[in-house]
């Protein structure tokens, strides 16, 4: 077994839910100080005593005697729940081979690239102690969950000491048919509502002493569903509106509903602003004469990272590894690439195939995780490496 595949099913065994670690990140500062990294543990949130689980972010660094830059590898540890345990062939904790598929919760997304970016950081110090710049590790267990004190915090942290970070590679799922497919240089950002909408709730068979506010709301949902925010441009897609939860009503059959909660979610371009998107949302509401009241929450601004040494590089690694030329992708949700791109002007991500991620039967090619090793271990080499001095 490979060191990176074993890791993986290490890795697959802590049942790490979100925004619990199940043990990953003491294994992974465990091995990752063997390699002579400097580990620091940036934990943040509520304190256990408040019956909460405390966020675990590691950080762990190499290197600084010479001049480079700093190259930051970004991963997260925590999964989503696994679901009904009836719907998985195998238990979603125990990690499980299969036709040449490794099975379990975030065997995809993304304890493989975890994984894969703790071997391929330990085998390039051990060949370049003495590499130029800093070898830079971030884990974190709030990636899946509200995302409040993971990168988030660790980004804040080092904003406050005048850290630099030169380029950051996110160890995402990006891939669709085969590895080396497909590398996300930039993401779009996320806005979400939650919208109440206040009716007066009554007997059906009076609807003269009641509001409904089903009734009300509906046509100024279809328009917001139906209408075209932006075109995007040529790196990002339009920005789209999503309904994601409504809800109205008792339960019972004969009351007309007092109030109305929507939830919906807009991914936008950089040619829309989260300001007026809340007033073109405004806007509609009350043409419609809607009575309401909104809360938002802005869940990460749009990133890009245009070519430059980080795409060269990481680029230059998949066409060695995989043989194939890698698509640039804005598309997807968000990611805490989101985070680091506030302080860090080159951010890529780059992981095994996202067919399988957030389902029942999770999985990663098995075969694809010593070639994700070498990818991320040969874009550390073409940007710190020290070369040899000519004869």
């Amino acid at each position: 077994m490979s060191a990176a595949l074993g890791l993986v099913e290490a890795l697959i065994a802590c049942r790490s839910v979100t925004p619990a670690d199940g043990g990953a990140h003491a294994l992974l500062a465990a091995r990752l100080a063997a390699a002579g990294f400097a580990c620091e543990h940036l934990d943040a949130g509520p304190e256990p005593a408040a019956g909460a689980t405390r966020v675990h972010n590691l950080w762990a660094v190499h290197g600084g005697a010479r001049p480079g830059p700093t190259l930051v590898l970004l991963g997260h540890t925590d999964v989503v729940p696994p679901g009904p345990l009836q719907a998985w062939t195998s238990d979603p904790f125990v990690p499980t081979r299969r036709d040449g598929r490794l099975y379990g919760r975030g065997a995809a997304d993304m304890k493989s690239a975890v994984a894969a970016m703790t071997v391929a950081a330990e085998q390039f110090v051990a060949a370049q102690p003495d590499h130029a710049g800093r070898v830079a590790l971030l884990f974190t267990s709030d990636e899946e969950g509200p995302s409040l004190h993971g990168v988030r915090h660790v980004v804040d942290v080092l904003r406050r000491r005048g850290e630099r970070l030169d380029a950051c590679v996110v160890g995402e799922p990006t891939c669709v048919q085969r590895l080396g497919d497909t590398v996300k240089n930039g993401r779009r950002g996320s806005l979400s509502g939650h919208l109440v909408v206040q009716g007066v709730q009554g007997h059906v068979a009076y609807p003269q002493l009641a509001r409904n506010p089903v009734h009300e709301a509906a046509p100024a949902l279809a328009e917001l569903a139906a209408t075209r925010w932006d075109e995007g441009n040529e790196h990002f897609p339009p920005t789209t509106l999503q309904i994601s939860n409504l809800h109205a009503g008792t339960g019972a059959l004969n009351v007309i509903p007092g109030t109305l909660v929507v939830d919906f979610n807009l991914r936008f371009s950089p040619e829309s602003t989260p300001a007026a998107l809340q007033r073109r949302i405004e806007d509609i509401l009350h043409r419609h004469r809607v009575e309401h009241r909104i809360e938002w929450t802005l869940g990460g601004e749009p990133f890009l990272t245009r070519p430059g040494r980080l795409s060269h590089a990481l680029a230059e690694a998949i066409r060695a590894e995989c043989g194939v030329e890698p698509a640039l992708s804005t598309s997807g949700g968000t990611s805490d690439g989101r985070f680091v791109a506030q302080i860090c002007p080159e951010v890529m991500e780059f992981g095994v195939l996202n067919a399988s991620i957030h389902q029942a039967d999770e999985w990663v090619d098995v075969a694809a995780i010593e070639p994700l090793v070498r990818v991320y271990r040969g874009t550390l080499e073409r940007l710190l490496a020290v070369q040899p001095a000519r004869a």
